[in-house]
């Protein structure tokens, strides 16, 4: 059961390798303390994203105990929130989570399709960053 002065969060992508994976750290760090934020896929990757824990690191979050898991693992849990960051998982069916969170879909494009030189893969991570980072701002903080 939920801490009541504390939220918790599920962020949900389809591999939970990238977005879904800074989206947890992001709210983690900028909510200090009155968000408890889990990620999760659809149909886990396995790994986490490289560039996404360069890219936290480079904004001073560190996320290097990150693992890529399934929603699954979080099918028991009740979440004030559920926040979806692909298009792909948002039209999925989602597992039935317990309570009523509130639903929020924030479309990121995934950084990990980026193509190009090492300075536009990376620009494509920091891009999702900063979409991330700005939706937490507005709608959660």
């Amino acid at each position: 059961m939920s801490d009541a002065a504390i939220k918790d969060v599920l962020v949900l992508c389809t591999g939970n390798s990238c977005r879904s994976i800074m989206g947890e750290a992001l709210i983690n760090h900028l909510s200090k303390g009155r968000y408890r934020a889990v990620s999760a896929g659809s149909d886990p990757a396995g790994y986490v994203h490289q560039k996404s824990l360069e890219t936290l690191a480079r904004h001073g979050i560190n996320m290097t105990d990150a693992r890529s898991k399934s929603w699954d693992d979080f099918a028991d849990n009740r979440f004030d929130y559920v926040i979806t960051v692909c298009d792909q998982a948002a039209g999925e069916s989602c597992p039935v989570f317990r309570g009523a969170p509130q639903k929020l879909h924030w479309s990121t494009p995934d950084p990990a399709k980026a193509t190009g030189s090492e300075d536009d893969i990376t620009a494509a991570f920091d891009a999702a960053f900063a979409m991330l980072k700005q939706r937490i701002e507005e709608d959660l903080l």
